[in-house]
């Protein structure tokens, strides 16, 4: 029997841990880093290091690392060993508090923007106390914090931390305008439901396309794809269900909250969702998370595939972020009440919310822009591109009561009525949901929808941080100053609500004529990265991030450079692979196929010349044709490849990647996939969708 509350948390030096091995006075001083940000005396970290390492090494740990989050999107770790040479040739354990609070890794290999040269190496890892040492594969795990030897931030976690800071402040501020002053900080937490593909390791390993780009570069529909919905929600299949279980048993040693696990609407398609967490800690635990689900993959003979889109025809996947904003006293501010059109703060918090998202759509888009998520988004449940939010009927009604200047009657709790003795009746939600919307609210949080599935959690964070902090900066501006505050935040929240009403849809975001009706209200409609990226750095953007000391103008720029190379190497390499697979793969198994074909229909004439062949001659005809214009698209394709190294700039480079290359490698899969479906399924060189989406 699996003992879960023993297991919890048992690789991780947690707060119970400390409390049980460090000193009061030692325990007492790091809490109060923590808490209070306040600086960490090198006494008191050699202390901690101390005890950490001895913890870790009762645990079989005999080496520690600086686990951080540069801008490749995952993580990163150097690992050394806790040997310190003595006299005679002995060595002793140590670990000493300088290592653990600061660590030196070579920041020449990790994007960087231009911020630094390849000969210019030195980089620092610093310690972030806030989020738990772990272990993991024998190593003590410390996450830091990355920057490059000049002091500019090279990595996910510091912007995050630091928006973490300004929004409590800006937030504390508002909550002293209401009367609350028992509360010290405001904390943003989140809980991203994680998407993802399992498919067998031995059918993976004969598909060139998902070993170098993680998706499916050709492949045509298998008979049966998601249109039976048999698979959502759908019993768990064994081999499937054993790795379920390893999973959550190998997160919760590491003290995740890993709480929801069913088969998502694809076949082969699945979600994890966790308990919500601090938005540093959730970030931090998903991306241990995303590297767990491939380990655990493996030991079961399974491929993890967290790609945006690795089959096309059938849904993506994503990371719903679920984030709201809490009170160390445990107080939700985006909690409506009963009566919400008398809950004054709460309509300040959410007029907040509105107002910023309004006023940041291209912030909100660019944080989940990326190559993979954009054949995801606008398909198969995934949100579009236009920003919008949904606030369901009852909370819509709310808000136009205070536009409108009527009056709202509260309206009493629901009863469902299942009319069947057997069953209980229930209370009915306010609101339906509306799974097509980008920014949902869901009762007591919103719902951003349109993450992508490996995505790093802690850029959509740190920007949703930032532009709600900025708003209730502004605000709290005028509130401080009011003398009837609740008469000053209701007009206030009146005149938002004029001025943003626009990002408000409760229909269905798939449909066109929300197309033609966003582009009314003056939506941004941003369909790739290339798009969008470049608002990263329009003056408005950089005085927001600069205002609030997220981000530099500098490293704000070397995120976009950063970006946008890293989509056009992307698409590169997809191109190059797609030619790859083409050339030595697609066209011998075709032309094979035809020359089989004419074989037959010459021996069958050879027998009895009478005999006609019709069938067989149709087919060779319509292959060598679908062969023939192939040739020509692998072609159109290597021009195409070829051409994007005379293009100069940044962000012109990526352009063509998704005008000129991209579209050619669609070309060329179009005519592959039709050549698949006319052939001999022996011939075919990889394992079909049909193998790919069903053999688990």
């Amino acid at each position: 029997m699996v003992n879960v509350p023993e297991m919890f948390g048992s690789l991780v030096f947690n707060d119970a841990t400390m409390k049980e091995r460090l000193p009061k006075g030692t325990y007492k001083e790091l809490k109060k880093t923590i808490e209070e940000g306040k600086p960490l005396d090198i006494n008191i970290a050699n202390v901690v290091a101390h005890s950490m390492k001895e913890w870790a090494m009762e645990k079989g740990a005999t080496h520690f690392t600086h686990w951080f989050q540069p801008m490749t999107g995952i993580t990163a770790e150097k690992h050394d060993s806790f040997i310190t040479p003595t006299p005679g040739g002995g060595v002793i354990m140590e670990f000493s508090g300088k290592e653990l609070i600061k660590g030196e890794p070579d920041a020449s290999s990790f994007p960087s923007g231009g911020i630094r040269a390849t000969f210019e190496a030195r980089g620092y890892t610093a310690w972030d106390p806030t989020s738990y040492a772990f272990i993991k594969d024998g190593s003590l795990c410390i996450p830091t914090a990355f920057c490059s030897y000049t002091g500019e931030i090279l990595d996910k976690k510091t912007p995050l931390l630091r928006s973490m800071e300004v929004i409590s402040k800006q937030a504390l501020r508002i909550l002293r305008v209401f009367g609350d002053t028992e509360s010290r900080r405001v904390e943003t937490t989140v809980g991203p439901e994680q998407e993802y593909f399992l498919i067998d390791k031995e059918v993976y390993k004969k598909r060139k396309d998902l070993i170098y780009c993680g998706r499916t570069l050709f492949g045509a529909r298998p008979p049966k794809g998601q249109e039976l919905d048999d698979h959502y929600f759908g019993t768990i299949k064994p081999r499937v269900s054993a790795y379920m279980k390893e999973l959550d048993e190998a997160l919760w040693k590491y003290g995740i909250y890993a709480k929801t696990k069913h088969n998502e609407v694809a076949p082969a398609q699945h979600e994890l969702a966790p308990v919500f967490d601090s938005s540093n800690i959730a970030t931090d635990h998903n991306q241990l998370t995303m590297a767990t689900m491939k380990d655990i993959a493996d030991k079961h003979g399974l491929v993890c595939l967290l790609h945006e889109k690795p089959f096309a025809g059938v849904n993506g996947s994503g990371k719903h972020n679920n984030w709201s904003m809490s009170t160390n006293t445990g107080k939700n501010l985006l909690d409506p009440s009963k009566n919400p059109r008398e809950n004054t703060q709460f309509l300040v918090f959410l007029a907040a919310v509105i107002k910023a998202v309004d006023e940041h759509q291209d912030l909100l888009r660019l944080s989940v822009a990326s190559a993979g998520n954009d054949h995801r988004l606008g398909a198969n449940e995934a949100p579009p591109a236009i920003i919008s939010m949904y606030l369901g009927d009852d909370l819509t009604e709310v808000l136009n009561s205070i536009v409108d200047g009527v009056k709202y009657e509260n309206k009493d709790a629901q009863i469902m009525q299942t009319n069947a003795e057997v069953l209980p009746n229930f209370v009915k939600d306010t609101s339906d949901r509306n799974r097509t919307s980008p920014f949902a609210f869901t009762g007591n949080k919103f719902e951003f929808r349109m993450v992508g599935s490996s995505e790093n959690i802690a850029c959509t964070n740190t920007i949703i941080n930032t532009i709600v902090a900025d708003v209730l900066a502004d605000f709290a501006d005028v509130l401080e100053k009011a003398d009837d505050v609740k008469s000053e935040a209701e007009k206030l929240v009146k005149e938002t609500l004029e001025k943003h009403q626009r990002i408000i849809f409760n229909g269905d975001n798939y449909s066109e004529e929300w197309v033609e009706e966003a582009k009314k209200r003056g939506l941004l409609n941003l369909r790739t990265l290339p798009e969008v990226m470049p608002m990263y750095v329009s003056e408005k953007n950089i005085e927001l991030f600069g205002k609030h000391g997220i981000y530099t103008e500098v490293e704000l720029r070397s995120r976009t450079e950063i970006l946008l190379e890293k989509y056009s190497k992307i698409i590169n390499i997809e191109a190059l692979t797609a030619l790859d697979m083409a050339k030595k793969d697609i066209v011998p198994a075709v032309a094979a196929y035809i020359r089989e074909l004419a074989e037959t229909a010459s021996l069958i004439k050879s027998v009895d010349p009478e005999i006609v062949t019709a069938n067989e001659t149709e087919l060779m005809k319509r292959l060598t044709n679908l062969l023939s214009c192939f040739l020509k698209k692998i072609d159109t394709l290597d021009k195409a490849v070829v051409g994007a190294k005379e293009v100069e700039g940044i962000a012109e480079n990526a352009m063509y990647y998704k005008d000129n290359v991209l579209s050619a490698m669609q070309e060329l899969r179009a005519v592959a996939d039709e050549m698949e479906s006319n052939m001999s399924a022996k011939l075919w060189p990889y394992p079909s969708y049909g193998t790919l989406l069903f053999s688990v």
